[in-house]
């Protein structure tokens, strides 16, 4: 591995080390991971996701009425199946 330095904000590095923290990782291993994750095939920045996501909404109709209330055991019973 090559070492590097760079330079980030307090607020940028404390949200650093709570999402490592969280994710039980280093921060230096957390940097690797999003720096693989924005070189990789068919990567997409969140304001794509964020664009994509909007997009669908409404696009799909599942046929029942009740969706919003009962979510939670239509997607039980899906994984039953």
């Amino acid at each position: 591995m090559i070492r590097t330095q760079i330079q980030l904000s307090e607020e940028q590095v404390h949200r650093l080390k709570t999402i490592a923290a969280t994710r039980g990782l280093s921060v230096a291993e957390l940097v690797r991971q999003c720096v693989d994750d924005l070189a990789s095939p068919g990567a997409v920045d969140a304001e794509t996701r964020r664009r994509r996501a909007i997009a669908a909404v409404g696009r799909f109709r599942s046929g029942k009425p009740d969706v919003a209330q009962e979510h939670d055991r239509y997607l039980a019973e899906s994984y039953q199946q």
